[in-house]
């Protein structure tokens, strides 16, 4: 079927409502210990951005609340446009799929170009739009997942039984992999790459074909890492950062350092030595480095258990989204909570240093205003799931409970 469809065969004919009224209406429709555990990892990530970019944005900006005044105003626009997008249907998101594919592709190449792309630390990932810079790769990991799933609902038969049919999404992938890569940004390509493969095996691929997948990424990702000096080095120095601590090895170094400061129970909030100019982007990057110093194993014990329930959470909502029929739903709820997991994951991973270094943020806590309004608007899309899921399922009760009374 057509993507410009109005309307995709695969979705029950059941009015899916684009507003709820009423907060006693509101209540039962969305999953509110899944927004709760969302709520208290975002407020968790603004005291930890406020802790640790303190003493950085005092001796370069000379305001202490720079950073966090900044990201308490991303998260409100992010908020904003996450309610409005809410009211948005899944066959809206459905039938712009390859919209946003081709958009993702654009500001991949965008950034690319001198004078468009901003360049920080060696890296081309932001898109200048002179009043604010956005980095694309948040924004294309999102439009990749909408995508992907429409395409596996489109071409499902066929993506099980055509080698063609599974080959040609990837194609895509591949191509905005290449660009992201030429960034560089190799953190993003694996968390896209992954992603991609995940709902591809959800999605029925052939177990054959999904092990020469895995086998030809991870041959691709070996060579990238051999012809560049740049991630070798970044390897080496992963397997033994106290080999050179003073510099390829230091920031690792200083986060094993952060991380083994906070023992059982942590410093304390707002005590952490290690963002005293010790551990580079302590606001970032390595924020997490910094929460386990001041929260110790018991924060992050509660941190990964709060990630792991939001990733529960979108399994299950996945599940229940297919089983009502909503497949494009599943699809979706399925991508997004790979990425979570995954990026959530291999950030503690760099901060722990049981991976090597990439410069790949924690959700919902690092600092980044294109990154908490992406979480916004993913999130958004995801209670959207949920809710249209739970809307499908009571129609289908309802028709249940009527068929039942007029038997009887």
């Amino acid at each position: 079927m057509s993507a410009s469809n109005a309307r995709p065969a695969t979705r029950p004919a059941v009015k899916i409502p684009t507003r709820i009224r009423g907060e006693s209406e509101l209540l039962p429709m969305v999953d509110w210990p899944m927004i709760a555990a969302l709520a208290l990892i975002t407020m968790l990530g603004a005291v930890m951005i406020f802790s640790s970019s303190m003493p950085f944005a005092e001796k370069n900006y000379g305001d202490p609340f720079h950073f966090i005044n900044r990201q308490l105003l991303f998260m409100v626009g992010g908020l904003i446009i996450a309610y409005l997008l809410f009211r948005f249907p899944l066959d809206d998101w459905e039938r712009y799929g390859p919209l946003l594919l081709v958009t993702a592709l654009l500001m991949l190449t965008l950034v690319l170009i001198p004078g468009i792309g901003r360049e920080v630390n060696g890296s081309r990932r932001w898109l200048n739009l002179g009043f604010i810079s956005v980095q694309v790769s948040e924004a294309v990991k999102l439009f990749i997942i909408v995508y992907l799933a429409g395409y596996l609902v489109r071409r499902s038969d066929k993506v099980k039984r055509d080698f063609g049919a599974f080959i040609r999404p990837l194609v895509l992938i591949c191509l905005a992999g290449v660009l992201l890569i030429l960034e560089p940004d190799f953190g993003a390509t694996v968390v896209i790459v992954l992603t991609a493969m995940g709902m591809l095996f959800v999605g029925g691929v052939q177990f054959r074909q999904f092990l020469a997948l895995i086998l030809a990424f991870a041959g691709a990702g070996a060579l990238l890492i051999w012809i560049s000096p740049y991630r070798m080095k970044r390897l080496t120095s992963f397997l033994n950062p106290w080999a050179d601590p003073y510099n390829d090895g230091f920031q690792l170094s200083q986060s094993l350092i952060a991380i083994g400061s906070g023992s059982w129970d942590g410093v304390g909030l707002g005590s952490s030595v290690q963002k005293l100019f010790y551990l580079p982007e302590s606001h970032t990057d390595f924020l997490f480095a910094v929460f386990a110093e001041e929260t110790g194993l018991i924060g992050v014990l509660v941190l990964v258990a709060l990630f792991s329930f939001v990733v529960w959470r979108c399994m299950d909502i996945a599940a229940k989204a297919d089983a009502v029929g909503n497949r494009f739903g599943g699809y979706v709820a399925v991508g997004i909570g790979i990425w979570v997991g995954l990026q959530a994951f291999i950030n503690m991973g760099v901060n722990m240093g049981i991976l090597p270094t990439k410069g790949i943020t924690l959700p919902m806590m690092s600092y980044g205003g294109s990154s908490i309004v992406i979480m916004c608007v993913t999130f958004s899309l995801l209670i959207r799931i949920d809710h249209e899921t739970r809307v499908l399922n009571a129609a289908r009760l309802k028709r249940l409970a009527s068929k039942k009374e007029a038997r009887t």
